[in-house]
């Protein structure tokens, strides 16, 4: 499994589902991101199990996202109008509705092997996420095995340190929310934050 932390996000050019539902031919992730954050993942088949109710998950809380100035975008091996009958499938038939962010076609597999998330025996990709910061750098990443669904507040949690670090260039120390103390990263720093909040970690 490779590690992407630090690295430039690979970049990819694919077909897209749209949140209007229009198909998108050369969806570009630097183009669509703009300098945005970008939380992107990827998941294993449509019309499967676990996977609806992370998408369902993700775009039910969309809108926090979107107001942390972060996008969403969701790859699969799968074919743009598999995600659209997806898409257009009720959610109680196993569909996902009308989930408002992009869903990609990664048909080649490329994608999935530039993130390093394919099975390449079974052909599918491992729950993996990805936060790219607004300079294309990949700063979180987090891969489930197959069975195991994604906690997209974990996801939120962590673009909120994102955010955090950068507009107060203080660290995020353990179960760090949102409204918590942060930590100066020093001596200095941990030793004042330890001494009034080690008991509680």
């Amino acid at each position: 499994m490779g590690v992407l932390i630090g690295k430039q996000a690979p970049d990819f050019t694919a077909q897209a589902v749209m949140p209007d539902n229009s198909i998108n031919a050369k969806f570009n992730l630097k183009e669509y991101l703009k300098g945005k954050v970008g939380i992107i993942f990827f998941y294993p088949l449509d019309f499967t199990f676990v996977c609806p109710s992370e998408i369902i998950a993700f775009n039910n809380r969309l809108k926090d996202f979107k107001t942390r100035g972060a996008e969403v975008i969701a790859i699969s091996v799968d074919s743009q109008f598999t995600h659209l009958a997806w898409k257009n499938t009720p959610v109680n038939k196993g569909g996902i509705g009308n989930v408002q962010f992009p869903m990609v076609a990664d048909l080649t597999k490329q994608i999935a092997r530039d993130y390093d998330v394919l099975i390449e025996g079974a052909g599918v990709a491992l729950r993996g996420t990805f936060m790219i910061d607004k300079q294309g750098v990949v700063r979180h990443q987090l891969v489930n095995d197959l069975p195991l669904g994604r906690n997209i507040d974990e996801t939120i949690r962590m673009l909120d340190s994102l955010n955090f670090f950068e507009e107060n260039g203080e660290v995020c120390p353990a179960g760090w929310n949102r409204g918590d103390e942060g930590m100066q990263a020093s001596p200095e720093g941990v030793a004042k934050y330890l001494a009034a909040n080690a008991e509680g970690l």
